[in-house]
């Protein structure tokens, strides 16, 4: 009997695409969804601001620290019977958020959340070589970063209109028919697993106890930062264990037969190189979207969903991009692509550093669409590149690696980026005068100043804030702007040439027949 045609070669690729597009548009949304529903959470449970903020941090430290082995897990055991497991886990999840009635509960559906994200994000990576031919790939890879992009600023969109109309536990309950559409489409149109021999090597405990606590550390103590500062006892300590967990993590990896991540790609110039630019780029653009939401709704008095909807030039821009990036790599290469996509990148970012108190959102949409164009110049073509130096058995190792990497890049961007925030808002903002609470609140938050401003009509207080978040914005955008220029001639210098560039790991006959549904 003759095999079935590769799964490369089939209508049903696209179909693949969009279920593998609809599990990381979940993760997405769900990652920022939450934002907009915390006051209500609050006043609904009773919730204090360090259980508010541990509802956010659970998942962050659940997803940052379960990503790194679950790639290994997806080599041994199946990529796609993982992938499915992790969707799974997210719907369950939702259905547990949904029903809670206290805030631990809230805390730990989030936590549950994150493990299934840390499966679903990696691992639907490692999929898309095997539905698509090496030709194909950067189109495909376009869509799945479009996706994951749309769900950060679609997430307050959605939740602003699920707040509006139902009860709190909707943002959570929204989840499942999503989950339950993208398993469905998973279980019928994604590869079926490649047979594996039953003997596999022991598995890595004490490597993977070595990167947990030490992700564990540097996640805890960098989310604390934007509230303790970084010299405070409570950050310095787990940033300190952070670096020796880590290093003795290395170290051990580095001896081990087997380790859980193979630090050796980083040999891979292609590996190495596109992984830092994905780096750079997540940092600065988890920076901007940190920054510009607080902006859009706090200076230019935009509820959730009007601010979802105006942050969507960014995603516009990236979808431009994703589109032109397929041409113009195998015609100028990325040595090429990339820094210009990362000069297009820092030109949005130090354009929107020039805002002031009376600027428009349509400046704003002009260099969000800017950002975002940049953006997906860059970060396209370089998870191509990184994709193009994994081994075929192993991509769920090396896409595990990239986006634990990438996930703490962006973790340190916002904790970093928002304490500049802080430092150029407190530099600006007047509240000469003011009672002592009244003062605090007001340094606390543009929103709170904006509170404060309202119950003692004080315009020029409102004013002051407004002008001392702009200026403190500005600061974040110029360190944007200056960070993806350093990432652009990193890339002119760094970047392997199209002779490396074209080197791929060719799919053997067999792998080709077994990628099929």
């Amino acid at each position: 009997m003759s095999a079935p045609p590769p799964l490369s070669s089939s209508p049903r690729r696209w179909l693949a695409l969009a279920a593998l597009t609809l599990s990381v548009l979940i993760v997405g949304l769900d990652g920022t969804v939450i934002n907009v529903a915390l006051p209500t959470i609050a006043g609904e449970l009773h919730a204090d601001s360090a259980q508010l903020q541990w509802i956010g941090g659970g998942y962050l430290l659940t997803l940052s620290v379960a990503m790194l082995p679950v790639g290994l897990l997806g080599d041994r055991y199946g990529h796609k019977r993982l992938l499915l497991s992790g969707i799974a886990l997210f719907g369950l999840a939702s259905l547990g958020g949904a029903l809670a009635s206290s805030t631990a509960q809230v805390v730990a559906a989030r936590a549950v959340l994150g493990l299934g994200a840390a499966a679903i994000t990696p691992l639907s990576m490692a999929i898309l070589p095997r539905v698509f031919a090496k030709e194909e790939l950067p189109r495909a890879i376009a869509a799945w970063t479009a996706a994951t992009a749309l769900g950060m600023p679609v997430g307050p969109l959605v939740g602003g209109w699920l707040l509006n109309h139902f009860w709190w536990g909707s943002i959570f309950l929204f989840n499942l028919p999503v989950a339950a559409l993208a398993l469905t489409a998973g279980l019928w149109l994604l590869p079926r697993d490649r047979t594996r021999a039953r003997e596999t090597p022991a598995f890595d405990t004490l490597g993977t106890l070595l990167g947990g606590l030490g992700i564990t550390a540097l996640v805890y103590g960098t989310i604390l930062i934007p509230q303790l500062g970084w010299t405070h006892a409570r950050v310095v300590v787990p940033l300190a264990a952070a670096a020796v967990l880590l290093t003795a993590f290395v170290v051990r990896e580095r001896r081990h037969p087997h380790p859980i991540v193979d630090l050796g790609l980083f040999a891979d110039r292609r590996f190495l190189w596109g992984t830092l630019i994905a780096v750079f780029v997540n940092f600065a653009v988890m920076g901007i979207l940190f920054v510009v939401p607080q902006y859009l709704e706090a200076v230019l008095g935009n509820d959730s969903f009007g601010t979802g909807l105006r942050v969507l030039p960014l995603i516009g821009g990236l979808m431009a991009a994703a589109a032109a990036s397929e041409p113009l790599v195998p015609r100028l290469g990325v040595r090429t692509v990339i820094p210009f996509g990362l000069f297009v990148l820092a030109a949005g970012a130090l354009l929107g550093a020039t805002s002031d108190g009376s600027t428009g959102y349509g400046f704003t949409a002009l260099w969000l669409s800017l950002t975002g164009l940049g953006f997906g110049l860059a970060v396209v073509p370089a998870t191509s590149l990184v994709m193009g130096s994994l081994p075929t058995d192993n991509t769920g190792s090396g896409t595990s690696l990239l986006e634990t990497v990438q996930q703490l890049g962006g973790v340190l961007g916002v904790a970093g980026l928002g304490s500049l925030l802080g430092y150029g808002y407190l530099a600006r903002v007047r509240t000469d005068g003011l009672p002592a609470q009244a003062a605090h609140t007001a340094r606390d938050s543009v929103s709170g100043a904006d509170e404060v401003a309202r119950q003692l009509h004080d315009t020029g207080l409102a004013a002051s804030a407004h002008e001392a978040f702009v200026h403190g914005m500005n600061l974040v955008l110029t360190a944007c702007g200056t960070i993806s220029l350093l990432a652009a001639v990193l890339a002119l210098l760094f970047l392997p040439g199209r002779a490396t560039c074209s080197r791929t790991v060719a799919r053997s006959p067999r792998e080709h027949a077994e990628s099929v549904a």
